[in-house]
Protein backbone atom coordinates (compact mmCIF):
# COMPACT_ATOMS: atom_id res chain seq x y z
CA UNK A 1 0.00 0.00 0.00
CA UNK A 2 2.55 2.58 0.88
CA UNK A 3 4.37 1.38 -2.51
CA UNK A 4 1.05 2.55 -4.51
CA UNK A 5 0.42 5.79 -2.39
CA UNK A 6 4.34 6.70 -2.96
CA UNK A 7 4.24 5.70 -6.89
CA UNK A 8 0.82 8.29 -6.98
CA UNK A 9 2.33 11.09 -5.27
CA UNK A 10 5.30 10.84 -7.32
CA UNK A 11 3.49 10.95 -10.38
CA UNK A 12 1.51 13.67 -9.38
CA UNK A 13 4.45 15.45 -8.39
CA UNK A 14 5.86 14.93 -11.71
CA UNK A 15 3.35 16.43 -13.62
CA UNK A 16 3.02 19.36 -11.84
CA UNK A 17 7.09 20.33 -12.19
CA UNK A 18 6.21 19.33 -15.79
CA UNK A 19 3.37 21.60 -16.06
CA UNK A 20 4.16 24.60 -14.32
CA UNK A 21 8.40 24.06 -14.33
CA UNK A 22 8.35 23.49 -17.16
CA UNK A 23 10.56 19.96 -16.33
CA UNK A 24 9.17 17.41 -19.05
CA UNK A 25 11.96 14.86 -17.91
CA UNK A 26 10.33 14.61 -14.18
CA UNK A 27 7.21 12.27 -15.51
CA UNK A 28 9.15 9.65 -17.16
CA UNK A 29 11.78 9.83 -14.31
CA UNK A 30 9.44 9.46 -11.86
CA UNK A 31 7.44 6.45 -14.08
CA UNK A 32 10.93 4.77 -13.46
CA UNK A 33 11.15 5.62 -9.78
CA UNK A 34 7.68 4.36 -9.21
CA UNK A 35 8.61 0.98 -10.86
CA UNK A 36 11.46 0.40 -8.67
CA UNK A 37 9.48 1.22 -5.31
CA UNK A 38 7.14 -1.10 -7.02
CA UNK A 39 9.60 -3.98 -7.71
CA UNK A 40 11.34 -3.88 -4.40
CA UNK A 41 7.93 -4.03 -2.80
CA UNK A 42 6.38 -6.83 -5.11
CA UNK A 43 9.74 -8.76 -4.51
CA UNK A 44 9.44 -8.68 -0.66
CA UNK A 45 5.72 -9.94 -0.79
CA UNK A 46 7.21 -12.58 -3.11
CA UNK A 47 9.59 -13.94 -0.85
CA UNK A 48 7.31 -13.61 2.52
CA UNK A 49 4.57 -15.48 0.75
CA UNK A 50 6.34 -17.74 -1.57
CA UNK A 51 6.79 -20.83 1.24
CA UNK A 52 2.99 -20.61 2.08
CA UNK A 53 2.51 -21.00 -1.80
CA UNK A 54 4.23 -23.76 -2.35
CA UNK A 55 3.31 -25.07 -0.10
CA UNK A 56 6.07 -25.93 1.44
CA UNK A 57 6.16 -28.10 5.30
CA UNK A 58 8.06 -26.78 8.48
CA UNK A 59 10.68 -30.11 8.83
CA UNK A 60 10.88 -28.89 12.35
CA UNK A 61 7.16 -29.24 13.31
CA UNK A 62 7.34 -32.56 11.27
CA UNK A 63 9.93 -33.76 13.58
CA UNK A 64 8.56 -33.30 16.60
CA UNK A 65 5.13 -34.82 15.45
CA UNK A 66 6.83 -38.26 14.81
CA UNK A 67 8.69 -37.63 18.45
CA UNK A 68 5.37 -37.25 20.65
CA UNK A 69 3.79 -39.95 18.86
CA UNK A 70 6.64 -42.54 17.91
CA UNK A 71 7.19 -45.13 20.25
CA UNK A 72 7.25 -48.86 20.96
CA UNK A 73 5.44 -50.45 17.57
CA UNK A 74 3.43 -46.92 17.19
CA UNK A 75 4.64 -45.54 13.82
CA UNK A 76 3.49 -42.31 11.93
CA UNK A 77 2.48 -43.63 8.60
CA UNK A 78 1.36 -40.28 6.81
CA UNK A 79 2.00 -36.55 7.64
CA UNK A 80 0.26 -33.72 6.32
CA UNK A 81 1.38 -30.45 7.74
CA UNK A 82 0.46 -26.68 5.89
CA UNK A 83 0.37 -22.87 7.25
CA UNK A 84 -3.10 -21.96 8.02
CA UNK A 85 -1.93 -18.47 9.46
CA UNK A 86 1.47 -16.48 10.54
CA UNK A 87 3.28 -19.22 12.91
CA UNK A 88 0.08 -21.24 12.85
CA UNK A 89 -0.52 -24.85 11.63
CA UNK A 90 -2.36 -27.50 10.93
CA UNK A 91 -1.92 -31.34 10.52
CA UNK A 92 -3.59 -34.78 9.45
CA UNK A 93 -1.64 -38.08 11.23
CA UNK A 94 -2.05 -41.40 10.00
CA UNK A 95 -0.82 -43.00 12.62
CA UNK A 96 -0.50 -47.45 12.92
CA UNK A 97 -0.26 -49.04 16.19
CA UNK A 98 -0.97 -52.70 17.64
CA UNK A 99 -2.19 -51.35 21.03
CA UNK A 100 -4.71 -48.01 19.72
CA UNK A 101 -5.50 -45.38 21.50
CA UNK A 102 -8.07 -42.95 21.02
CA UNK A 103 -7.41 -40.19 18.89
CA UNK A 104 -7.64 -37.89 21.33
CA UNK A 105 -4.70 -39.10 22.93
CA UNK A 106 -2.26 -38.96 20.04
CA UNK A 107 -3.56 -34.99 19.59
CA UNK A 108 -2.55 -34.25 23.15
CA UNK A 109 0.89 -35.61 23.23
CA UNK A 110 1.40 -33.81 19.82
CA UNK A 111 -0.56 -30.58 20.70
CA UNK A 112 2.14 -30.38 24.28
CA UNK A 113 4.93 -30.72 22.25
CA UNK A 114 3.95 -27.97 19.20
CA UNK A 115 2.02 -25.18 20.75
CA UNK A 116 1.72 -23.90 16.71
CA UNK A 117 -0.19 -26.89 16.08
CA UNK A 118 -3.37 -25.46 16.58
CA UNK A 119 -6.00 -27.89 14.38
CA UNK A 120 -4.46 -31.78 14.53
CA UNK A 121 -6.66 -34.51 13.17
CA UNK A 122 -5.56 -38.02 13.70
CA UNK A 123 -6.26 -41.65 12.32
CA UNK A 124 -5.36 -44.87 13.90
CA UNK A 125 -4.97 -47.85 12.24
CA UNK A 126 -4.08 -51.27 13.56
Amino acid sequence: MLADALTSVLAIVALLAGKYAGWNWMDPAMGIVGAILITRWSWGLLKATSRVLLDQQQTGIQQGVKRAVECGDTRVSDLHVWSIGPNLYAAIVAVVTHDPQPPGHYRDRIQTDNASLVHVTVIVHT
